[in-house]
């Protein structure tokens, strides 16, 4: 089983000011409404300059401060087109309601008995590739694509849905489902831990985060590259004790990467993203939401094969 590292298809980050102004605060005096100022006046904030892609940070200032408000909570400005908490709850649940739509159907269409096993094996490995192509796609667009975002959770739910079947049916009974709660009880307490003020996501939460997932990462394609080449489950840090262990890693690092996902939805709404930046967040939620499912998955297939 894959699991991809949603660190990838991250935007908005800047390495002079942190992660969504972290650690500058907002400026007062800027115009309420303008071309002067607006990071979101002209194009796409989040587009990657032609040199240093972090060179700009568009929440390092509020353009929406009024005079004499200095230290007041950020305001967007009174305009339609901006991202809303609506629009990115609409936008994440059609994004994973087209995953769990496209997983099911594979669940139901593409057998795992013995006789059909391999190629439905083949076909979830396809989508899955696939699904990563456009994701990195999307990744390294100047702007948002709602097909892409949607084909991605089309193919990837096939991935998933083949590899939930063959565990669940084969391995462990019931392990999609418990991987299912498991994601939706991460989900649910990073959101209360986040909103109770209990995560601080700062630049240094951002740093530990990015270094632990790069480790994280550079170690798996280690452990796959023996895995390729000299046999076996490699250095063995995807099976046994310490596939648990590593599992266990996965889940935190998708829980961290689930409070930047929260604190750039929250930038975003505050500084008065465009509207179709939701389709991003929605995109963000999904891939990190996908990585802690797959997580989960990993360690209840360890934990029932060493029965």
């Amino acid at each position: 089983m894959r699991s991809r590292n949603p660190v990838f298809s991250r935007r908005g980050f800047s390495r002079d000011n942190g992660y969504a102004g972290f650690n500058a605060a907002p400026q007062a005096g800027g115009q309420a409404v303008g071309t002067q100022g607006n990071p979101y006046a002209q194009g796409n904030p989040y587009a990657q300059p032609a040199g240093d892609p972090y060179a700009q940070n568009p929440y390092a200032q509020n353009p929406y401060a009024q005079q004499g408000l200095q230290g007041a909570p950020p305001q967007a400005p009174a305009t339609t087109g901006r991202m809303t908490m609506d629009d990115v709850v609409l936008r994440t649940a059609t994004t994973l309601g087209t995953l769990i739509v496209t997983a099911a159907l594979a669940w139901a269409l593409l057998p795992v008995d013995d006789a059909n096993i391999n190629r439905s094996y083949g076909i979830g490995i396809g989508a899955a590739l696939i699904g990563m192509v456009l994701a990195f796609v999307q990744s390294f667009k100047r702007k948002a694509s709602p097909a892409l975002i949607l084909s991605y959770a089309a193919f990837e739910g096939v991935f998933l849905g083949v590899v939930s079947s063959i565990v669940d049916n084969r391995i462990a009974s019931g392990a999609a489902m418990q991987a299912v709660i498991g994601t939706m009880a991460v989900f649910a307490g990073v959101l209360v831990a986040y909103k109770a003020g209990w995560i601080r996501v700062n630049r240094r939460f951002y740093g530990f985060v990015m270094a632990a997932a790069l480790g994280f990462v550079l170690l798996m394609v280690v452990n796959l590259l023996f895995a390729v080449f000299g046999g076996g489950d490699g250095l063995g840090f995807r099976s046994g004790p310490l596939g648990i262990v590593f599992g266990v890693i996965g889940i935190l690092l998708g829980a961290c990467f689930l409070a930047l996902d929260f604190k750039q939805v929250e930038d975003g709404i505050a500084y008065g993203a465009p509207k179709d930046e939701a389709w991003l967040a929605a995109f963000g939620l999904t891939l990190t939401l996908v990585w802690i499912y797959m997580e989960f998955l990993r360690i209840i297939a360890i934990l029932n094969s060493n029965d």
